[in-house]
């Protein structure tokens, strides 16, 4: 005897005698599905945009304070090196990059 298995995906209450029986005496099978769209708002469809939207603008501030930080940096190593260097001079012209501690 050959073993006949329901074709597709069927619910697994369905007998196998009953889709046998069915299929030997060419009885169409009725198949009924309760399956409803959920109701409201679906969370997960709105959740990947504001994320995206949440690490861009995480991502545009940390930029913003990293250069800053580079900025601030920068212009203390730029007064530690005019301070040392003392007044620059070309030509007869004498630049003086930063103020001294007494004046």
């Amino acid at each position: 005897m050959r073993q006949h298995t329901p074709p597709g995906q069927m619910a697994p209450h369905i007998p196998a005698d009953v889709f046998q029986r069915a299929q030997a005496t060419g009885q169409p099978l009725v198949f009924v599905v309760n399956d409803r769209p959920a109701h409201g708002v679906e969370w997960r469809r709105l959740l990947l945009p504001f994320a995206i939207a949440g690490a861009t603008v995480a991502g545009g501030w940390g930029l913003v304070a990293a250069l800053c930080f580079l900025m601030d940096a920068a212009a203390h190593t730029f007064t530690v090196i005019a301070g040392a260097a003392g007044p620059i001079g070309v030509g007869g012209i004498t630049l003086k990059l930063a103020r001294g501690k007494n004046t």
